[in-house]
This record gives C-alpha cells, sequence and structure tokens, in this order.
C-alpha cells in the first residue's frame, strides 16, 4: 500500500502484436517523471525477449512466458501482484506505480477482471487506465480477423494510434471512424515512436467500471478466454553466430511468402564477427533492424528470435534458419 494507506496505480497496456507496445513503454521508462515504476511483462510463447528490449533502470521488471496473461498465466499475475505489494509494504523494494504489458493476443477484459474479482489485489491496487496502441497500418486487418483486437479497442480508456505516417490521411481518418464506432468514450491520439504526452497516459483515473459493464454486462462473471488454435507461437536459438547476408535473405523471403501469416516476429541476433546485438521486429510484411548493445567478454551470445502467426510452417523456418548460421 502506498503512504495513507492510498492504492497502487496500475496501467494496463495493451494492442494487437507489433502495434509499438514496447517502444510506448521505453519512453515512459526514460521519461523525467520522478516515479519508480514496476513493470510486468507478458509473453506469449515460451521464451520471452520483450524484457531485453526494454530500457534496464531501476525499475522492477517481471516477466511473464509461456502462456497468455488472461488465460493460462492469470494465476501468475495475481501472485506476481500479491509478491510486489508484500515486499514493498515491507520495504523490501520501492516503486510507485505498476504498469502491465500484455501480450499482443491478449483480451483485455480478463486482466482487468483481476483487479476486481481478487480480495487481496482490490485491496492493494487501483486500476487507473487501459491505454490501447493501434497500428494504422494493419488495424483493419486485425480487426477483422481477430476478436482480441476488437476487444483491445473496446475496452480501452485511451486509444493511441501509431504508424499514421505509413498511411494516407484518409486511411486515418476511416480507422478513426472505425475506432468511434466501437468505443466513441475512448479519447484517439496519434503517437510517433512511442512520443505522447504522458499526462494523457498516467493517472488519468480513466477506467469506468460502469462504462466496461455496458460494453459486456458479465465483465465481473465470466472469467473465461480462450485463443483461435490456428495462432501459435515458435522459437528459434542459437549460440552459433548468424551469417547476416544469409539471414537477411532467408527473412525477406519468408516475409514474402508468408508475410500476411505473420501477425509478429521479432528477436536478438548474433551476427559472426559483430561486437553488437542487433534486434529486429516486424509485423506482417513490415520488418526493421538495428544494432544495440555491445556483447559482452564473458557472455554468452545466443539468438533468439520468436515467431507468432496463423499456420506457419515452423519445420521449414527452422531448417532455413539453420541454414543461415555460420
Amino acid at each position: 500500500m502506498t503512504a495513507g494507506n492510498a492504492k497502487i496505480p496500475v496501467t494496463i497496456l495493451t494492442g494487437f502484436l507489433g502495434a509499438g507496445k514496447t517502444t510506448l513503454l521505453n519512453r515512459i521508462l526514460q521519461e523525467r517523471h520522478g516515479q519508480r515504476i514496476a513493470v510486468i511483462e507478458n509473453e506469449f510463447g515460451e521464451t520471452g525477449i520483450d524484457g531485453e528490449l526494454l530500457i534496464q533502470g531501476d525499475e522492477q521488471i517481471v516477466e511473464m512466458n509461456n502462456g497468455c496473461i488472461c488465460c493460462t498465466v492469470r494465476g501468475d499475475l495475481v501472485r506476481i501482484l500479491g509478491d510486489l505489494a508484500q515486499k514493498r509494504a515491507a520495504q523490501e523494494i520501492s516503486f510507485d506505480r505498476v504498469i502491465i504489458e500484455t501480450t499482443g493476443l491478449a483480451d483485455p477484459a480478463p486482466v482487468a477482471q483481476t483487479f476486481f474479482v481478487e480480495d487481496d489485489v482490490y485491496a492493494s491496487y487501483h486500476l487507473d487506465a487501459i491505454i490501447t496502441v493501434v497500428d494504422a497500418v494493419h488495424a483493419m486487418q486485425q480487426l477483422d480477423a481477430h476478436h482480441e483486437a476488437q476487444e483491445q479497442v473496446g475496452f480501452a480508456d485511451r486509444i493511441l494510434l501509431s504508424k499514421t505516417d505509413l498511411v494516407t490521411p484518409e486511411a486515418v481518418s476511416v480507422l478513426t471512424a472505425r475506432l468511434n464506432n466501437i468505443n466513441l468514450r475512448a479519447p484517439i491520439h496519434s503517437v510517433h515512436f512511442g512520443q505522447t504526452d504522458l499526462r494523457q497516459i498516467l493517472d488519468i483515473d480513466g477506467f469506468s467500471l460502469d462504462a466496461i459493464l455496458q460494453i459486456e454486462p458479465d465483465f465481473l462473471r465470466d472469467v473465461s478466454h480462450a485463443h483461435d488454435d490456428d495462432v501459435t507461437s515458435f522459437v528459434f536459438g542459437s549460440e552459433r553466430p548468424f551469417n547476416l547476408e544469409k539471414l537477411e535473405t532467408f527473412l525477406e523471403s519468408i516475409i514474402a511468402d508468408y508475410g500476411p501469416q505473420l501477425l509478429r516476429y521479432k528477436g536478438i541476433i548474433h551476427a559472426h564477427n559483430d561486437p553488437q546485438r542487433i534486434v529486429f521486429q516486424g509485423v506482417h510484411m513490415l520488418m526493421s533492424g538495428d544494432h544495440t548493445t555491445q556483447w559482452q567478454p564473458d557472455e554468452r551470445k545466443v539468438s533468439t528470435l520468436v515467431f507468432i502467426g496463423t499456420d506457419l510452417p515452423q519445420d521449414y523456418f527452422n531448417e532455413g534458419l539453420h541454414l543461415c548460421l555460420v
């Protein structure tokens, strides 16, 4: 509990795969707001790498892997929140607020429910707002194909529209009209590489239980959730370095062939004779990569690539990636 028995504010950061949630979270962590933030990071897959993509400062960063926060690991969320509150009360750790970044496949309803149906969580935490990041390039397709994308918009207290520079103003207008049709009460703001006014997303007291009950009357009763079976994830890892030229060629080929099915792909790459990590991220047909931190002399140099999509040929991907190793 905070001073004066005030509850700890919580922000749920959601949005479909590749929308820019981690970029926004890094922006929040870099801002000089004078607050210590506990980050709970959830990934859909057996290996988490988003923690490596985050700015590592004084924040408490907890990763939850091997499932989605809204179903298979929801119990872990309750446990982690309880542990954080207990350690904070015992002055073992210090933080002012919690930000939960959900996997892009999460339905936010069961996550938000946690703060109302779990007595211990309700006693310690206050759900401040659900912030949804929407990818202007792929949102129309995602809203058509995935119920979770619609739920993320429907439950939002703020909608942040990313990648608007990659589409026409007319496309932004059409998308905005659709988002307003799904959720008229949530203000919509454009956000470029996570640059946004933090006053729009923190301490806004935006979560309204009454408004949510209008959207979903069974919100406090129905805690079930399951994903479509055709959405899967798999991880490729290797301590052998990649031949970067071969890897780039192979990635370009699978994006060309399977781009519409690739919901999200990202990774940390150890390239041959390269002293720096390479981080690559992509959504459908859009991919980017950048050099980041130096590998340390005594550090295990491991490449980890995560692919999330529908009906992906895992064996073909694995065989091709193996052929790109030195």
